[in-house]
This record gives structure tokens, sequence and C-alpha cells, in this order.
């Protein structure tokens, strides 16, 4: 049985190579997966959530560039390497744009950028300030490659960061929504009855409540946040999953391997566990991957309603509600970009669905 099972696996994961969109699909998830956990070391921004404000630079095309001077700050912020990989450098340090600069009598005289053709305004700061006490290593050229927002904020930073929440509120989701789904169907596909008529009732009802507005009642119910976003959309999700696997377990529970752990006296926990859902797995995964999508688009719309992720945390669907009315201004790629960030994931998330389900089906 054993050796069966893993000629199977392998038979499967044979398929799978053999699909190209399959495992394209399955390295660029990866690569997303790699840019969300190490946003803060590929982002030009690296501050917190990517929140450099600059605004006399708002809504630059791409590939911007502007001279940047850096003024310290006397705070002392304490912060661990762990800290800055993952949450992002507390930069307590003041950017100013300029223009132009030159140094007199220990002085810098700097001339802030001002867009539209118009001249900034001159200001003097002593050299004292710079702990170097030499200004030319505070000043900088930054190159905006995707441009910025209507904030001033680096367009490609806040993207990357983004990408966290895009993409682990699809795991945490669908680890919510299996666990729950499989429980749920197991008991009710397993024992039938009236426990399989409750049950039934429960998932009805869930189904029939339009799950944004569920997601929507939910997270008003926990409060705006990172994490209730993430509990909501998984709680809203369970019922595909559960219904999925009480249908298996209805046709597989009268297998006579089941018959036969019956008759060896072995509980009930044990057949479901050990017996049925190992075998029932291959529609739940295909199930999962497809609700990875769902959940990125959930949040994505809850961003954009003003629910989900709070600023000024970095999220796709946010963005695209703080830059939807720049697709008439001209500036659409403020929207678009974002929009594409999460086109492109979903697609993946389908596509390998699509993949593992060929993969998965014994009959081809």
């Amino acid at each position: 049985m054993s050796h069966k099972s893993n000629s199977l696996k392998q038979l499967a994961l044979q398929k799978f190579k053999k699909n190209f969109w399959g495992v394209f699909s399955f390295w660029f998830i990866v690569f997303v997966g790699l840019v969300s956990v190490f946003a803060y070391v590929f982002a030009p921004d690296n501050s917190q959530y990517a929140n450099q404000m600059h605004l006399s630079i708002h809504s630059k095309q791409p590939g911007f560039k502007i001279t940047i001077l850096t003024i310290p700050s006397q705070l002392e912020v304490k912060q661990t390497v762990i800290d800055k990989l993952f949450f992002g450098k507390k930069n307590t340090d003041t950017e100013v744009p300029i223009s132009n600069y030159f140094i007199k009598n220990d002085a810098l005289i700097y001339t802030e950028y001002a867009s539209d053709g118009l001249e900034g305004v001159k200001k003097e700061i002593s050299l004292n300030t710079f702990l170097e006490k030499n200004a030319a290593n505070y000043i900088t050229e930054k190159h905006f490659l995707f441009g910025t927002d209507k904030y001033g904020r680096d367009l490609l930073s806040r993207v990357l960061v983004g990408a966290r929440i895009s993409f682990f509120i699809g795991f945490v989701a669908v680890f919510i929504s299996l666990i729950i789904g499989v429980f749920m169907g197991s008991v009710a596909g397993y024992f039938g009855g009236k426990v399989d008529a409750i049950i039934m009732w429960i998932i009805n009802v869930t189904w029939s409540i339009p799950t944004l507005l569920l997601v929507i009642a939910i997270t008003l119910a926990l409060g705006k946040g990172f994490w209730q976003v993430f509990i909501a959309v998984g709680l809203t999700m369970w019922v595909e999953v559960a219904r999925v696997v009480r249908g298996q377990i209805i046709s597989t529970k009268e297998m006579q391997y089941v018959t036969a752990a019956r008759a060896l006296g072995y509980k009930d926990l044990r057949i479901i566990t050990k017996h049925i859902l190992p075998n029932i797995m291959a529609p739940v995964i295909v199930i999962s991957a497809a609700n990875f999508a769902a959940a990125i688009l959930i949040e994505s719309g809850l961003s954009f309603l003003g629910i989900g992720a709070q600023p000024p945390m970095a999220s796709w669907g946010a963005m695209i509600k703080d830059h939807y009315n720049y697709i008439i201004l001209g500036k659409p790629y403020l929207a678009i970009i974002p929009g594409l960030c999460i086109m492109s994931l979903v697609m993946a998330f389908m596509l390998i669905g699509n993949a593992l389900r060929d993969a998965l089906d014994v009959k081809n």
C-alpha cells in the first residue's frame, strides 16, 4: 500500500512537472513569497511600511530622479538586525528633496525642490548638524523606478512591502478554512443523520450570505486591522472546503478498507484521520489553491473599501483606492501597477490549481 502510494505521488509529480504554466506559476509564487518575507531587503525605501514621504515630489512618473538631503536626527533609535530585516527601519532622519546646494562659511545652503517650474525655498543649515561634518555624505541621488505616489513615497517600495499582506493572507485564510472545513465536513460526511443535517444547515446559512458582506460584518466585530482581516477572510472560506470533504467522505466511507478498519475495532477518529482523509486530499488541495486566489481578491476589495489593512501599512488594494482617480488625470500607472500585481498573483494561484487538478487526476 505504501509503495503504491509513493508511486502515485511520483506519477502526480511527473505530470505536474510537464505542465509548463503550473511549474512557472509555482516558481513565481515562490519568488513573490521570498519578496514578501524579505521586502525591506529589496525595497529602496527600507523605512517601516516604506512610508518615507516627500510631498514636493508627489505623483512623479516612473524613472524620476531627485537629489535628497538627509538631515540626521538627534534621537537614538535602538533596533535589532532582525527587527530591521523583517519590520523595516525606524527612520527618524529628515529627508529633503533639493534642486541645488553649496557650502559657505561652515553652513550648507540648499534650495528645496519645487515642481511645475517653481523656485523652491532657500534654507541654511550648520555643518555641525552633520555627525561627520561633511555634508556631501548626506546628499544622495534617489531613483524612483516606479515613480512616486500622491504622498511622494517610493511606489516600488510600497508594492514590495504590500506583497506581504496579499501573500500571507492566502496562507492564513486557507489554513483557517482547512481546519474548520475539514473538521465540519468530516463530521458531517462520516456520521450522517442529524449531525449531517445540522452541519449542512450551518453551511447553507453561511453560504447564503454574500462573502464580502460577511467579511465586513466580521471585520467590524473584530475591529479594523491586519490580523482581523486575515481571520475574517478565513472564517468565510471554510464552507467550500467542508462541502468538498463531506461529499468525498460520503463516497469513501463505504469502501472496503474503511469497513476493514471498523472490523479491526479502530476508533472513528483514527479511521477519519489515518485512512479516509489521506485518500481524499487531492480535491482539497485543488480547492485550497483556488481559495488562495479568492482570499487575495477579498483582501484587496476590503482594502479598497477602507476596511482592510490600515494606513500607513502598504496594501495593493489600498494603493488602488488611493490612486484610482489618477487614471483620468494622466497618471494611470499609480493604480495599474498594484492592479497588475494582484492580477498576476491571482492568476498564478489559479494556474497552479489547474495544474494540480490535472496532476492529481488518476483517470488521466
